[in-house]
């Protein structure tokens, strides 16, 4: 269960008295206490094997007892529940295939359930996997039925996640909006210093010293959504752009694959621009 709601006395103890209650039991608990934004955050690890209650009631005597009260706004999910993964994809393999390999040996709590690329390059990786591929290509004609066919594909597998795994596509808003909360991003850590193409080129030229990556929800502003992860790798000037280009792959596979994880584990609660990552 995660929680947030207006920072007051007692919050840990109607939920954990509401939980003792029904039968409850507390495995992992998770709080933050922001005082910018005057808000309570809070993950809920519950073993459940003496709850008799089914989800919908618990959910509706949650509601009832705890979440009106406290003005809550909360998620009540079932780890043994099955999720579901949707990768987006372009000509880049790294992050692919990180994910499939780390699906494929039972590293990651949910299904890679398709993936969906706007050129066919990743296809036969993707089907070794035994993983369906589609293909939709993009032009700039027909950009929006593109992105059409892209939604009807996605919403098909009703996913938890919907990943850009180097997607070199911009969402649409209306895609941002429906995928809210559900899609996830990865770029380098350069923005917003090094825009556009050949980044690495631009930092080789300025001399940098650190490069990173970003895991982030997807919003219609673009790679400015609630950041999820980020990590860094230190250079130095013997590192040549290939050097530079090979460690920045390594860490966006690490970091997409963290983000993806806390994300289907219920371990990040948005609130604004911001995230509360219980890690």
């Amino acid at each position: 269960m995660t929680l947030g709601c207006p920072d007051t006395t007692g919050i840990v103890a109607r939920i954990s008295g509401f939980l003792a209650d029904i039968g409850g039991w507390i495995t992992e608990a998770g709080y933050h206490s922001d005082p910018d934004s005057g808000w309570f955050f809070t993950r809920q690890a519950i073993r459940a094997d003496a709850v008799t209650l089914t989800r919908d009631e618990i959910a509706a005597r949650f509601q009832t007892e705890v979440g009106d009260p406290l003005n809550a706004e909360w998620k009540l999910t079932d780890p043994a529940a099955a999720k579901s993964v949707v990768l987006l994809v372009s000509k880049e393999s790294h992050c692919l295939i990180d994910l499939l390999g780390r699906a494929h040996r039972g590293e990651l709590p949910a299904t890679i359930s398709a993936v969906v690329g706007n050129h066919a390059d990743l296809a036969e990786l993707t089907e070794r996997f035994g993983i369906p591929f589609h293909h939709v290509p993009f032009t700039a004609e027909r950009k929006a039925q593109s992105f059409a066919q892209v939604a009807s594909i996605v919403d098909s597998y009703h996913p938890d996640a919907v990943v850009l795994a180097r997607f070199m596509q911009i969402l649409p808003p209306i895609l941002c909006e429906a995928w809210a909360g559900r899609a996830l991003n990865i770029h380098h850590s350069f923005l917003p210093s090094f825009v556009g193409a050949r980044p690495y080129h631009q930092a080789f030229a300025r001399g940098v010293k650190l490069i990173g990556a970003t895991c982030h929800y997807v919003t219609a502003d673009l790679d400015a959504g609630p950041i999820i992860e980020q990590d860094v790798i230190r250079i130095d000037h013997s590192d040549s752009v290939a050097d530079m280009v090979r460690q920045g792959r390594d860490i966006e596979t690490l970091v997409l694959a963290r983000g993806l994880r806390w994300h289907l584990e219920d371990r990040v609660l948005v609130h604004g621009r911001k995230t509360v990552v219980f890690s």
